[in-house]
């Protein structure tokens, strides 16, 4: 997706991602190593620290967009950025637990361009690790032992409430004939909004700022979460897999309700009715007949999408949604300098290439 916006200051988006992971990652190392075998090491198999025989790698660990928005969120507040690196952590850890437990539910056997965990370590052991992280989460806050740790970690919990609600709401959707975009949104904002509004928020409140400054930092998480997702909906039927890691149109393949694919069915028209009644039939059929399609099958619906407006409508969401998130900055007082690493930030997420 290359939307028309303001250049992107790559350097200093790289030097901020770069800072996240950094400072989180020694934290978020000797988090991992606190759980039991084997779940330590499938962890950090997941992590890509090490490969599926064991051996260090200098794994891809993910972009580190949330631990960013962490520790510029204790400067949004005035903080040094060394006071949000716990709840970097902690966000980090929850984020990792969903992936593991999604990547089981949708079927998905690549991540960042290897196995996943349950592919190479088993269901089970996917699903261990996954609680286990999110028990670290609250562990890591909750250990500060102060009041602001317990606002941080009650916040955390919401968030991953919703995000857990937000997957339900996914899975749910992808037997229904027809969902609204406003439910997809409902959707997204649940299971991408809600922790990456934690993230811009955490570092605040462990900073000890106040529920306004805390709340309005996560007015411009939770819209750029929507950016972000409507951007990953794009990627998810059109993006190139060897950038995306994952299977040409994967989330046709598994029958997404996304955003694309919602509203191209609200639009209306020839191309919307036909994609209508291509996706009826398609949802009657089992799972072992949609893994038989061809390639030639998936780019057919793919293109009925386009011609029905869906790619670029979403492409339109995720602007106007950057343009909330930014909107929001001016609402709070913080350091010039923050509030532009902060645009600088939710830019990256809306023209970002994977």
């Amino acid at each position: 997706m290359n939307p028309a916006s303001p250049a992107i200051d790559t350097e200093g988006v790289t030097a901020l991602l770069e800072r996240g992971r950094t400072l989180a990652t020694p934290v978020l190392r000797a988090a991992v190593d606190r759980l039991a075998p084997p779940m330590d090491t499938v962890a950090a198999y997941h992590f890509g620290w090490i490969d599926a025989e064991g051996h260090p790698t200098a794994g891809d660990s993910g972009k580190a967009v949330r631990p960013a928005l962490a520790l510029l969120s204790a400067e949004a507040a005035g903080a040094a950025p060394e006071v949000g690196i716990p709840g970097a952590v902690a966000v980090e850890l929850v984020h990792n637990f969903s992936l593991l437990h999604d990547d089981l539910m949708d079927g998905d056997e690549q991540r960042r361009h290897r196995d996943t965990v349950w592919k190479v370590h088993g269901p089970a052991q996917a699903i261990l690790v996954g609680d286990a992280l999110f028990a670290l989460a609250n562990e890591i806050l909750l250990e500060l032992g102060t009041v602001d740790a317990g606002r941080a970690t009650r916040r955390l919990t919401l968030a991953t409430r919703k995000l857990i609600d937000g997957q339900a709401q996914d899975i749910s959707y992808e037997h229904r004939e027809r969902v609204t975009v406003e439910e997809c949104l409902e959707m997204e904002g649940n299971k991408t909004g809600a922790l990456l509004a934690c993230a811009v928020s955490i570092g605040a409140v462990l900073g000890g700022a106040d529920d306004r400054t805390a709340d309005t930092l996560e007015k411009y998480g939770y819209h750029l979460g929507l950016a972000f997702q409507a951007v990953d909906d794009l990627l998810g039927i059109w993006g190139d897999p060897d950038a995306t890691g994952k299977k040409t149109w994967s989330d046709l393949r598994q029958r997404k309700k996304s955003l694309p694919v919602v509203a191209a069915l609200a639009a209306g028209g020839p191309a919307s009715e036909r994609l209508a009644g291509i996706l009826a039939a398609d949802a009657k059929k089992s799972e072992t007949e949609i893994a038989d399609f061809t390639e030639e099958e998936f780019a057919s619906r793919a293109a009925l999408i386009e011609e029905a407006g869906g790619r670029e409508w979403t492409s339109q969401e995720a602007r106007r949604q950057h343009a909330t998130a930014i909107a929001a900055l001016d609402e709070i007082a913080m350091p010039e300098q923050v509030r532009a690493q902060l645009v600088a930030l939710a830019d990256f997420v809306v023209v970002r290439q994977r």
